[in-house]
């Protein structure tokens, strides 16, 4: 019975959590593309700062509300998909003069329209709602198509990576159609929408067209390895990047292979698949990690960091039937979130972040649901709680849920992409919801990558399309790797419920902050009990003790044939599970041994966190630190206090509104004199804390690096306050609730704190009761003490920390990242390497943020490159193009 008032509660409030986001965009931003939680306002593409890339899946056709149609019916609300349905048709145009990915649209737009279009003529069938429809969704998905196949103009069949909507793509005014590479899943994730549409409609020139290019690539694959990379020249068909993995730029790919497969019955998707999928277990897969390996060489791996999106192939596994793979990845990405609250962009081998950003991405609630439906599991639904829990404690504001900026911090980033309604919460919905309490069976459909309904009953319709396989050969491959495909899953697990939980059960501590079982290996230590694990810098291929030591682990070591050797580790032929997560520590450790990296030591960014009526912790703003002053990271506190604007302004003298200041966090802009100097002037007038605020308007760490505040070239001990500085956008959202609620009060801290009601309703009071008192002045016009032209403090200087004001200190010029924290470097011989038992490094006590890599912008460039020690691991700069082609895939 608690187990069902659980079911209830869980599946309540992912709907509450779905209302509060969905009513938000309806009412501040609709009919733009999509919702801004922290500004409360609509993004429409041309109006904001441009964020590269990114912006590509905006070509104001109200994205968010196309792509959350059919969501509404999941979540049985069908009067506001009603609503929606005829929002869509009424105010949406597609014709619109810019220029969209061909990727995004076809996800986004076109699927949503389709998977809006099956649910309807499925309301329309029971007899209660949409007796009014007729096909008009259809109709507009016939249009876009048609917008979308002067794309696919190439000598290849490829399509290019974007298209006008208005004007195509050669035509003088279309501003595209110069691009010669195209990301693999960008060109092979079409076949799902446009065979659906081919099929509703009758029209088969869309198969037709994503046929063509699913062919293509299979032809270009890599015929050794059977892999593919992750960029193509459209036109002459040769690899861009020839690294191969799961994650960002291939992931759809592989899954519209089997799921096209299942959608329109073609035997040759199947096949196609199996050979791609028995490459990836065989090179790529390193149970429970997966990593990016070289098309020509797959027995390298490329690099040894996994980015977020392969968080999918779990799920993708379930639907092949490969379930014990499956569980231990989805472990071990749920022990890296449970470590970082949510997964970051991007991770090392060893659980630490590589990029900070997390814009709420769902793809690992899909597995998760994926998962649970396969094995029946309740240690599911506790994930799937989790994520509630973590999404309401961490991401939620007033105006909807914020993208994280930084895990480490938690910061917020202006943003609430389309897909966070489109599938998170109706994953999360289904992982709780019974049979019962659908409205339509489930079953009867197949997800898109955006997770977009499209019925099973297409197969059968308007087969224009011959299913004769006319590609090449295919590899040969055990039998065994087919038995699988497609499974019924209620016969995966016969008789043995803990079996998904006795292959959990050696992944539970890789991630754990704490290293596990260093007691109970140091008792042993000192018996005649196992000796303690072999740590890679000991290994010696030549050694016999070694070589059995391995094999115990589950380690298998494989002679090449240019003399070097390769580790596989496979957790199930290990000893035990205690030999398993030794052999599995081993191989991380032995990965980062090969990847030793000088990187430079910077601060990692900081968290301005409004803890006041009504906002009450929910809004983080990214913040830059200081290399003066107070050092928050030692302070786990924080400072807390209400703000105030200081006069002057800009900070530069002593300060003439010392009662206003007095025991506050004091506002000021930049410009005009050092920040040592602005930060010694409000210390001396009494403030506890500052903020500086950018000069330049519309600045935004969005789009903008954020920087460290520099001394300013003497001893800054005499500063003891912490400094903080805040971009344009940032410091005016902080300067609008001034102007609207008057006492402010904020945290400024390493990274954001915890949240809990109790503390709500005391900080209510609090603002209230405080809200009588005299509080912070006004921030003075942008003309009063705005900067002067001239920025040069007295004496000049040629030292950017020194002679410029407000000095700078970013990572490489002005293209430093928003996280400026680097990794460690292990170096042999350090502490670590004396102890006799797996005791924790130093750097496993510290900070999270001290451990972790720099977070890459799409447009970020950098003029110092990391030089690896071994020949083997990609350029940093392919590090660079990744998060790129990252963003490409699904921001």
């Amino acid at each position: 019975m608690l187990f069902l008032f659980s079911f209830f509660l869980f599946r309540n409030q992912v709907l509450e959590m779905f209302d509060h986001a969905y009513s938000n965009y309806m009412e501040h931003a609709y009919p733009a593309d999509e919702l801004m939680p922290l500004t409360c306002r609509g993004r429409v593409r041309g109006q904001e700062p441009s964020r590269g890339d990114v912006d590509d899946a905006l070509g104001k056709f109200s994205l968010t509300l196309i792509d959350t149609l059919d969501t509404l019916v999941v979540l049985n609300k069908t009067k506001e998909f009603e609503e929606a349905v005829k929002k869509v048709i009424k105010d949406v145009n597609l014709d619109n003069d810019i220029v969209v990915s061909v990727f995004e649209t076809n996800i986004r737009v076109l699927g949503g329209l389709l998977g809006g279009h099956s649910v309807a003529i499925m309301l329309k069938e029971k007899g209660e709602y949409m007796q009014w429809y007729n096909g008009e969704l259809l109709h507009m998905a016939k249009e876009l198509g048609y917008k979308l196949l002067p794309a696919f103009n190439t000598t290849s069949g490829l399509p290019y990576p974007r298209v006008n909507l208005k004007f195509g793509v050669r035509h003088p005014e279309a501003r595209t159609g110069t691009e010669t590479d195209t990301c693999t899943a960008c060109a092979g994730t079409l076949i799902l929408e446009f065979a659906a549409l081919s099929r509703f409609t009758g029209t088969s020139i869309f198969e037709e067209y994503a046929r063509k290019a699913l062919d293509f690539i299979w032809e270009k694959r890599q015929r050794s390895s059977n892999l593919v990379g992750v960029t193509i020249n459209i036109h002459t068909g040769d690899w861009v990047r020839k690294d191969s993995g799961v994650g960002a730029g291939i992931d759809s790919y592989y899954e519209y292979l089997l799921k096209a497969y299942v959608l329109l019955g073609d035997d040759s998707f199947l096949e196609r698949f199996n050979t791609h999928y028995d490459a990836i277990m065989r090179y790529i897969s390193q149970p429970p990690l997966l990593l990016d390996v070289h098309i020509h060489k797959p027995m390298l791996n490329a690099r040894t960091w996994m980015d977020s999106l392969l968080a999918f192939f779990p799920g993708l596994q379930v639907l092949k039937g490969d379930i014990r793979p499956a569980i231990e990845t989805h472990e071990m990405l749920y022990q890296v979130i449970k470590k970082h609250n949510f997964l970051p962009e991007a991770f090392t081998t060893d659980f630490r972040v590589h990029w900070a950003q997390h814009p709420l991405r769902p793809e690992f609630a899909e597995s998760t649901y994926f998962l649970y439906k396969a094995t029946g599991d309740p240690y599911y639904l506790e994930v799937g709680k989790t994520l509630i829990e973590n999404l309401n404690k961490y991401a939620r504001v007033p105006c909807g849920f914020a993208a994280m900026k930084d895990v480490r911090t938690g910061s917020h980033e202006d943003r609430m992409d389309s897909f966070f309604l489109a599938e998170m919460f109706k994953y999360l919905y289904l992982l709780f919801a019974d049979k019962e309490d659908m409205i339509f069976d489930i079953e009867d459909y197949i997800f898109t990558t955006e997770a977009h309904l499209l019925p099973l009953w297409l197969s059968t319709t308007n087969q224009t399309i011959s299913k004769k396989n006319t590609s090449t050969e295919y590899t040969e491959l055990d039998d065994s790797n087919f038995d699988w495909t497609c499974p019924n899953t209620q016969i995966l697990f016969p008789n043995d419920p803990m079996f998904a939980q006795s292959i959990r059960e050696p992944l539970k501590n890789v991630v754990d902050k704490s290293c596990p079982r260093g007691i109970s290996r140091a008792e042993e230590s000192l018996g005649s009990g196992p000796k303690p694990p072999l740590r890679a810098r000991d290994f010696m291929a030549s050694n016999p003790e070694h070589l059995e030591i391995l094999k115990k682990m589950g380690v298998s070591l494989i002679h090449l044939k240019d003399g070097r050797v390769q580790l596989v580790q496979h957790a199930v032929q290990a000893a035990s599970s205690l030999d398993a997560e030794d052999g599995l520590r081993f191989m991380q450790e032995m990965i980062e041994l090969s990847s030793q990296q000088q990187k430079e030591q910077q601060l990692p960014p900081r968290a301005v966190q409004i803890v006041s009526h009504p906002f009450f912790g929910r809004v983080v703003l990214t913040a830059g630190p200081a290399q003066f002053g107070m050092d928050l990271s030692k302070h786990k506190a924080g400072t807390r206090g209400f703000v105030a604007t200081i006069k002057p302004y800009n900070g530069c003298s002593e300060i003439t509104n010392p009662e206003a200041v007095k025991e506050k966090i004091a506002l000021m802009q930049r410009g005009q004199c050092m920040f040592a100097e602005k930060a010694r002037n409000i210390q001396k007038a009494g403030a506890i804390g500052g903020i500086v605020i950018d000069d330049n308007e519309g600045s935004s760490s969005d789009t903008a690096p954020l920087f460290q505040m520099a001394g300013d070239g003497k001893n800054t001990d005499d500063i003891t306050i912490p400094m903080l500085f805040l971009f344009n956008k940032e410091g005016n959202i902080i300067l609008d609730a001034i102007r609207e609620y008057e006492a402010v009060e904020v945290l400024l801290s390493d990274k954001a704190k915890d949240r809990d009601l109790e503390m709500e309703n005391m900080d209510q009071k609090s603002s209230e009761s405080d809200a009588h008192k005299p509080n912070a002045e006004e921030a003075p016009s942008d003309s009063q003490d705005a900067g002067a032209v001239s920025e040069e403090p007295e004496g000049g200087g040629e030292s950017s920390a020194v002679g410029d004001p407000d000095p700078l200190s970013p990572a490489s010029t002005a293209s430093a990242s928003v996280s400026m924290a680097d990794e460690d470097p292990h170096p042999s011989g350090s502490a670590e390497a004396s102890a006799p038992e797996p005791a924790c490094t130093p750097g496993d006590s510290q900070p999270q943020e001290q451990n972790t890599q720099t977070e890459a912008s799409s447009k970020a460039h950098w003029d110092s490159k990391v030089q690896p020690m071994e020949s083997i691991l990609a350029d940093w700069n392919e590090d660079i193009e990744a998060f790129e082609m990252m963003e490409k895939d699904e921001l």
